[in-house]
């Protein structure tokens, strides 16, 4: 990573690796909340000069460090240590300057500050439209505040305060100390920074060590109530704890209660299909997170017909933006509703949520939602013939709306772009499994016809799919069909997530996990996103070649479902020698999928990083490793460990299942590949079965 970026709530903060944002910054670079820029410049000076970098850290997710001086070589330094972090709305930065001469040392100490208040979109160059307008400065002893007046007539004002007396801030926003130090005495200045609008007023900023300690105690409270694991794979263990420490810093609360944004920094909001896949995979770890989620969704849920927003009634949204250009209607991210797969990965998620904890009161809550939904993709079916495809309408939105939504990422054999409407595999496997797991919910909500009826559906839609998608020289599925019905013949990863949902028939199921793991689609770190042999591949491209963790994280919980131990631990395996490479051994949203022979992954030049299904793909492993699959309509628990390759251990404490937790221990049988399970807590009321 080439940047530091800290989040809590909806605010976050990016700056470079000295913790600056500098006059001019192209890097997009600043604090931001709302999807809006409250800071666009940050500089720190040490008599007019920009001091050197000495450390920079953000192992915590939450807290930034860096260590700066200015130094006079061979006579001493004065050394700036400065840390941040982000609590109720408020950005707080501590700067500590010690003088290392061995005399007195008078210097001007000057941070430069300006806050240009633009959309993300702007910012990012995505779009352009019409904007509002900046106001005068206006200073005070201890602070200065920044204020712009938008176009959607709502002022937006950074408040920028200190606490040491002597401060003087000028029109520039430049606020300049003259200090004057011992050998080593040091000097304490405390900056808070408060985005602050109409309906979002200023905060009265805490002590730096009182928000501190109440940040920390929220992460405590965290881990206190996640599942937890230990190991004797200092890997997965250390892959683990930062997966779920990223996950903290990610959710987020709109509302409707707790959810994950997609990612930072540019993906800081709420999102169909990457909060509904990152609740999924938290399931064994904190299965209360899907709540926050589901209902978020639900109440943006379609309510018309709107081609400027790709809407129709009953559809879940694709992504929602706050920013300038949203609130006045130039952009259509207000939610924009431009993907196919949201509407019966949130279906499928109320589904897997009762599987998990037996309650059907949330169930009973959405179910307007759930019926609205199964109407928009029984509607979606129809007009498909008989597969749920897209077609893009909004004029700014996305012409692919699949989880690979590049441009050139649905590519046949002849190098021709597949035409709209396209019926990708996976989203069949996700209707599939929404409607199947939806049987047991409406026959506990005292609907017994409409579950036979969803059974029925799902098993005809079964036959239709395995008719239409199956490559037989290939022995898999392809990618998706194009608006001749004609199949896209890429071997790519999307039909590795059909495993999770039970679709394919079991020799099929089979063929396509072992089809996954030759060499021209498993580069050694894990499953490439297109063959080595399909036309259009490259290692650099983003969704035709790469590896994505959380791809693998979907066809990982398939292979541990349909019994592919194997191939689960091959997996595993390559990810987590992977994440090794990585930055505080945090695997990022994607990597190059360039061959493990050249001893390292390649990184992907603009990656997020930390990336909610990213973060959550540990998880997954945990649950494949476990072969753990509850199933509360038959107060059962389907438990079939195995540890890969390098792990003889694993201990998982207070899985939350049904009105209770699981905790187990497995151990590998010296020199054997079968497994020894001790069952240390069962208060779920399931029982386990093989």
């Amino acid at each position: 990573m080439d940047y530091r970026v800290i989040k809590e709530g909806n605010l976050f903060f990016l700056t470079g690796l000295n913790g600056d944002i500098v006059l001019g910054d192209e890097q997009g670079h600043g604090l931001y909340t709302k999807d809006t820029r409250f800071l666009s410049r940050m500089e720190l000076f040490i008599d007019g000069e920009k001091p050197s970098l000495l450390s920079s850290t953000g192992d915590k997710s939450y807290v930034a460090s860096f260590r700066l001086m200015k130094e006079a070589k061979d006579e001493g330094a004065v050394e700036v240590h400065r840390e941040r972090f982000i609590y109720s709305g408020i950005l707080y930065e501590r700067c500590t300057l010690t003088n290392y001469f061995v005399g007195d040392s008078h210097f001007e100490f000057s941070v430069s500050f300006d806050a240009d208040f633009q959309d993300m979109f702007l910012v990012r160059k995505y779009r352009t439209g019409e904007v509002g307008r900046m106001e005068e400065i206006r200073t005070g002893d201890l602070e200065m505040t920044l204020a712009y007046m938008g176009a959607d007539n709502l002022r937006r004002q950074t408040r920028i305060s200190w606490d040491a007396d002597g401060g003087q801030a000028d029109q520039t926003g430049t606020v300049s100390f003259p200090l004057s130090l011992k050998p080593q005495e040091q000097k304490v200045i405390t900056f808070c920074i408060t985005p602050m609008t109409e309906q979002h007023p200023a905060a009265e900023p805490l002590t730096y060590e009182e928000g501190l300690k109440k940040l920390e105690a929220s992460y405590e409270e965290w881990y206190e109530n996640s599942s937890r694991v230990q190991s004797d794979s200092a890997l997965f263990s250390g892959l683990y704890q930062r997966g779920l420490q990223d996950l903290r810093m990610l959710t987020t609360d709109v509302g409707f209660g707790d959810t994950t944004v997609a990612g930072l920094p540019w993906f800081a909001v709420p999102f169909g299909r990457d909060s509904l896949i990152t609740a999924l995979f938290m399931l064994p770890v904190n299965p209360q997170h899907a709540k926050g989620t589901l209902r978020t969704l639900a109440a943006y849920q379609g309510e018309k017909s709107d081609p400027w927003r790709d809407e129709q009634p009953g559809k879940i949204m694709h992504e929602i933006r706050y920013g300038e250009l949203v609130t006045t209607n130039q952009s259509p991210f207000s939610p924009y509703y431009g993907t196919i797969d949201s509407t019966p990965l949130f279906l499928a998620l109320i589904g897997e949520y009762y599987r998990w904890t037996g309650d059907l009161s949330l169930a009973e809550e959405l179910k307007p939602n759930m019926l609205r939904a199964l109407d928009y993709i029984d509607a979606s079916l129809e007009a498909g013939s008989g597969f749920m495809a897209y077609k893009q309408e909004a004029e700014k939105g996305f012409p692919n709306q699949g989880w690979k939504d590049s441009a050139n990422s649905i590519i046949h054999e002849n190098g021709e772009y597949a035409e709209s409407p396209i019926a990708l595999s996976e989203v069949q496997g996700y209707v599939y499994q929404a409607k199947a797991s939806l049987v047991p919910v409406f026959a506990g909500l005292g609907e017994p016809e409409r579950a036979r009826r969803l059974e029925t559906e799902a098993e005809e839609l079964r036959a239709r799919f395995e008719s239409a998608f199956w490559m037989e020289d290939e022995m898999c599925y392809a990618i998706a069909l194009d608006k001749d019905l004609r199949q896209v013949r890429s071997v790519s990863s999307n039909p590795g997530h059909l495993l999770m949902s039970g679709l394919p028939e079991e020799s099929r199921a089979k063929a396509q996990s072992k089809r996954m793991l030759r060499s021209d689609m498993f580069n050694g770190y894990g499953i490439r996103t297109m063959s080595t042999d399909s036309t259009g591949y490259y290692p650099m491209s983003y969704h035709n070649g790469s590896v994505w963790p959380h791809d693998n994280a979907m066809i990982l919980l398939g292979l541990g479902k349909q019994g592919f131990k194997d191939e689960a631990g091959k997996v595993i395996s390559g990810l987590l020698q992977a994440s090794a490479h990585f930055e505080y051994q945090r695997l990022p949203e994607l990597f190059c999928g360039h061959d493990a022979k050249l001893g390292y992954p390649v990184p992907y030049p603009t990656t997020c990083s930390p990336q909610a299904w990213a973060a959550g793909t540990s998880i997954a492993f945990l649950q494949a490793m476990l072969g753990l699959y509850p199933n509360a309509a038959r107060k059962e628990i389907a438990l079939s460990p195995f540890l890969p390759e390098g792990m003889n251990e694993l201990k998982a404490e207070r899985i939350a299942i049904g009105n209770g937790h699981l905790s187990v221990f497995v151990v590998r049988e010296a020199g054997s590949s079968t497994f020894k399970v001790q069952v240390l807590e069962n208060t779920t009321g399931f029982n386990l079965v093989d």
